[in-house]
């Protein structure tokens, strides 16, 4: 009912104020009101005004319909104030107030007035607080993308500079074409033409030139500027805790650094710079328009707030929309990337037809969204046309009456029509290109997300000593993944256990025991939720993040290589010589089979090292870790694919390199275990017994039974 009112109560003031304006005239005819003047102008509209105003009110509507009613009755009467001060004729808009030109100019003014008056004062003064977030999160993403080009600012002043001079070397041709017409009709200063068109060809020259260089210099500083958000945001998300990996696919990783950087800077690039260009013509344009005719600029104006409500309603649609599609290209590249990834299993599976259609569903989905964006983009650019034409229309009907009447100069209109034509493209380009800079800030929110996300990790400790002896100690650990600390989704509790240098020691137990747990609580991955770890007797998060990753070396049972030569898998950031490379892969078993390569060690090892056996990337892992001469070396199931020949090579090389550091060895062998100088068998999350493989097997319990299951 209410929704009806909003278009019945219009009627009805429309109704109401054509037969006031009829009445009006039909008294004045009768003569019971006085000739037509200025004062009785301002009565009249003022009379007409109060009828409204008590119609409205009476009739439901609010006070707001008091600013259109108010630019309905008494514009006509300020503009034939503002007329007659300036000493302009006003008899033919004083006499003719009643007429059904100046009604339905009423009511075109009072439009737009509304729409000018809805879109940007009331917007203003009294947004919503549902709007405001969204208003304050916008301008904080300006102001960070802006924090990007501000070490740029000295090539910004430089390319403003010329925009502005190539800009009004643009306004040269309008008004030189102007005066030729006048002089060609006045048929005066012959030589005027030939002066003018030189004159326009160097201004016309000049301007290009200075438009080739601002653009140059500003798409080249806008490249920077994109590699710079590029490198931040990678190096924002390498920082990121291991919860945060967990948590977050690959492809939506992928998808946020490349393709989400790629079109906010694109956007920024080019549509940015349109923005600035034709914003200095818009000026430039402005002032030469109204040096023609204030008149004729007057009315261009009039239908510039119209044409601005289009860009500001699509603006904010393409900036959501523009996130969506985002988030539907990251789930398509992820689709895409674990199937890759896994291309193995899939064809193991002949599930090629499965994943092409998980694929398939994927990008309808974005084609969906793609759509409606092409959608918007029609009604846009059909919207903008018919605005724009309406415009031109309305513009040549008018000055071609200021002409007949003397007003104006047939070349200063003709110039002025000139001006407007590219009025109107500046405005129609900045209508196209103001959404995509919106759109660019929509896909900027994502990326600043990643670069404000702080990682959930301990402050850095400080410490790095020169000496450090490698003995760690777990008291009284408990940890679980989920915030959920319940006895159900605990996977360490209370666990205390002691790894000395000088020697091995093992953990062994059965699958979700906790053994690779306590790796990544060593490796400080995560945070335990009670207890502490030591590192010769200290806490762990006292020690530097750099200095913790030098001094603990960990191989895991799923070693994966770079798609790099062997020797820099091997040195990965590790600053070694070839000599401590070579022993490093002798110690891992490694260097007789690297050097029987094609290529020796600058062989590449292929995506996760998949031009390599199983057994030889685990060697090349083992070799990456001894490099850096750990003093916490960590196997978690690192021989699992070795042979019996190679394994027990490696093995002697541990024996001999544990000497050297501590070391935690884990693997479901027993007979690996067994060679431990110490060992700890953990069962659901608590140590259930630790000794010698001697001791424990005489104890009986769950390590005799693991025993002797391999055994049989």
């Amino acid at each position: 009912m209410r929704q009806r009112s909003h278009f019945l109560i219009p009627l009805l003031l429309l109704c109401v104020d054509v037969c006031v304006v009829r009445g009006l005239r039909l008294l004045q005819l009768s003569k019971l009101l006085p000739s037509p003047s200025l004062v009785t102008l301002w009565a009249g509209a003022l009379t007409r005004a109060g009828l409204l105003l008590v119609t409205a009110t009476s009739c439901g509507g609010d006070l707001s319909w008091a600013s259109s009613l108010s630019v309905l009755c008494l514009h006509l009467p300020v503009y034939v104030g503002l007329l007659s001060g300036m000493g302009w004729s006003t008899e033919e808009e004083v006499w003719g107030w009643h007429s059904w030109e100046r009604l339905l100019q009423g009511y075109a003014v009072t439009a737009v007035a509304w729409v000018y008056w809805s879109q940007y004062v009331s917007l203003w003064t009294s947004t919503s607080a549902k709007e405001k977030p969204k208003e304050d999160i916008e301008s904080s993403l300006r102001r960070r993308l802006i924090g990007f080009m501000r070490p740029y600012v000295g090539r910004f002043v430089i390319v403003l500079i010329l925009v502005l001079l190539s800009s009004y070397g643009e306004m040269a041709v309008p008004l030189y074409t102007g005066r030729v017409t006048d002089w060609i009709t006045n048929q005066e200063a012959p030589d005027a033409f030939y002066e003018a068109i030189m004159i326009m060809g160097a201004m016309t020259a000049a301007s290009a030139v200075q438009e080739f260089i601002g653009d140059l210099v500003y798409i080249s500083t806008m490249r920077r500027i994109h590699t710079a958000v590029q490198n931040a945001v990678f190096q924002a998300v390498l920082k990121q805790d291991i919860a945060f990996f967990d948590a977050t696919t690959t492809g939506e990783l992928v998808s946020r650094i490349t393709k989400d950087t790629d079109d906010m800077s694109e956007a920024l690039s080019e549509k940015l710079s349109l923005v600035m260009w034709y914003t200095a013509r818009f000026f430039f344009l402005l002032y030469f328009m109204t040096m023609q005719s204030w008149k004729l600029t007057l009315l261009s104006c009039m239908g510039l707030p119209i044409i601005w409500v289009i860009p500001k309603f699509i603006g904010r649609f393409s900036q959501t929309l523009s996130v969506k599609i985002q988030e539907s290209v990251a789930k398509a590249n992820q689709v895409a990337t674990e199937t890759f990834s896994c291309i193995k299993t899939v064809k193991s599976f002949a599930n090629e037809d499965g994943e092409t259609e998980r694929y398939r569903q994927a990008m309808e989905d974005t084609y969906a969204l793609h759509k409606i964006q092409a959608a918007i983009y029609g009604v846009t650019t059909s919207a903008n046309s018919l605005s724009t034409l309406a415009m031109k229309v309305c513009i040549l009907y008018y000055g071609g009456m200021l002409v007949t009447r003397g007003t104006v100069s047939s070349g200063a209109l003709v110039s002025f029509v000139l001006y407007e034509l590219q009025f109107a493209s500046a405005v129609e380009a900045f209508m196209h290109s103001y959404p995509e800079v919106r759109k660019a800030v929509g896909a900027s929110e994502k990326i600043f997300e990643y670069l404000d996300r702080k990682p959930r990790v301990p402050p850095e400790g400080t410490l790095a000593p020169e000496n450090l002896e490698g003995h760690v100690e777990f008291k009284n650990v408990t940890f679980a993944y989920s915030e959920n600390t319940d006895d159900d989704s605990l996977v360490l509790k209370n666990v205390s256990l002691e790894i000395k240098p000088g020697r091995i020691t093992a953990l062994v137990g059965l699958n979700r025991s906790g053994k690779s747990t306590c790796i990544k609580l060593l490796e400080r991955f995560y945070q335990p939720q009670s207890g502490e770890i030591l590192l010769d007797g200290l806490p762990l998060q006292s020690y530097k993040d750099l200095y913790l990753r030098h001094k603990i070396a960990v191989v895991s049972q799923e070693c994966l290589l770079f798609a790099r030569p062997v020797w820099e898998n091997i040195k990965y950031a590790c600053d070694a010589s070839d000599d401590d490379m070579y022993r490093a892969a002798r110690l891992a078993s490694a260097h007789n089979f690297i050097t029987a390569l094609s290529k020796g060690y600058d062989t590449d090892a292929g995506e996760k090292g998949a031009q390599l056996s199983g057994g030889q990337r685990q060697r090349i892992a083992i070799a990456r870790a001894l490099i850096r001469r750990p003093k916490v070396l960590i196997l978690d199931n690192a021989t699992s694919d070795l042979d019996t020949e190679n394994e027990h090579q490696v093995h002697q090389a541990l024996l001999s390199q544990g000497k050297e550091c501590s070391v935690l060895l884990i693997s479901n062998k027993m007979s690996v275990a067994k060679k431990a100088d110490h060992i700890v068998v953990l069962h659901n999350g608590t140590v259930e017994a630790e000794g010698c493989h001697d001791e424990l097997l005489k104890r009986g319990g769950r390590y005799a039974e693991l025993v002797t299951k391999e055994a049989h």
